[in-house]
């Protein structure tokens, strides 16, 4: 029944991914072989809503981990080289239509072209470097009038597309707790795809964001990654570690004499499962809590 539900996405999928491959092979390869070797990242990107995505990524084994990994490595290569591809196209119309630039149009047509998949390999490889050496903090000071003062500096910290799985592992999670503790937080929120994978497998690697879950004051709402990772399990599981699943509801915290409303939905993912789910915040937020301040947790923004 998933694999049928989520049948039309793989489809959409497939389609984008043989229009950019048509584009850039003919944009960027000459030969029978280019063309071939071209194809290998697109079947690999391909291979992750056609096999993993559809209920079948809790084969176990380390081999089917690496070529999850691989695939997302494939598919951050082939963003790069689509923007890139599109870039080099953009000059040299720019080029074509400026006549004291002939030199530099001729210049990207002969011999661009083999720079463009190097170009992106190379901002791959430092894009996945920096997240390897991550996570990287943002502070961000949010202005709010008339603001009860028992929530001045009011301190959250969201935690956001973690991603545990092939490429991110207990270390990185482990890193991320300990980071998140340094920031000495009122209330911790997971804003959705935080796994990529089942639980029997992931179970451990999440484990140390159990260490955020105490006091009451953590909470989580799901990503499409988390739906397609199996919604019902991974919410039990969270819920086991002491955080509360927001499903299109609220909770009020009390801080002195201030109240402050936290709301969830479910991510648009949720109707490839269920075709009745959708976003509801008009459920995750109560409209009688006139006197509290509202905060609403959504994966999609």
């Amino acid at each position: 029944m998933r694999r049928r539900r989520l049948h039309p996405f793989v489809v959409a999928v497939s389609a984008i991914l043989a229009l950019g491959y048509a584009y850039i092979a003919t944009r960027l390869t000459s030969t029978a072989l280019a063309r071939a070797a071209l194809a290998a990242p697109f079947i690999m990107v391909w291979l992750l809503p056609a096999v993993y995505w559809t209920g079948d990524r809790d084969r176990p084994g380390r081999v089917h981990e690496w070529v999850q990994a691989l695939s997302y490595l494939c598919m951050g290569w082939l963003s790069f080289l689509l923007v890139f591809t599109v870039g080099r196209d953009v000059l040299l119309l720019a080029a074509a239509a400026l006549p004291p630039l002939a030199g530099v149009s001729a210049l990207l047509d002969e011999s661009g072209a083999p720079w463009v998949p190097v170009a992106a390999l190379a901002a791959v490889a430092v894009g996945a470097l920096a997240a390897l050496w991550g996570p990287h903090i943002r502070h961000v000071d949010i202005p709010v009038e008339g603001l009860a003062p028992d929530l001045e500096g009011f301190r959250i910290v969201q935690i956001s597309d973690l991603h545990t799985g092939p490429t991110m592992r207990r270390a990185y999670v482990q890193r991320v707790v300990d980071m998140t503790k340094e920031l000495a937080p009122d209330l911790i929120v997971l804003t959705g795809d935080m796994v990529d994978g089942p639980v029997p497998r992931l179970a451990s690697r999440v484990a140390p964001l159990a260490a955020l879950a105490s006091g009451q004051r953590a909470f989580f709402v799901l990503g499409n990654h988390d739906y397609y990772s199996g919604a019902a399990p991974w919410t039990a599981h969270f819920e086991g570690m002491g955080f509360r699943v927001l499903r299109n509801a609220h909770v009020t915290i009390a801080r002195g004499a201030a109240r402050l409303l936290v709301g969830g939905v479910v991510d648009f993912a949720a109707r490839l499962y269920d075709p009745d789910a959708r976003p509801r915040p008009d459920l995750a937020i109560d409209g009688n809590a006139s006197g509290a301040f509202r905060l609403l947790l959504a994966h999609n923004p």
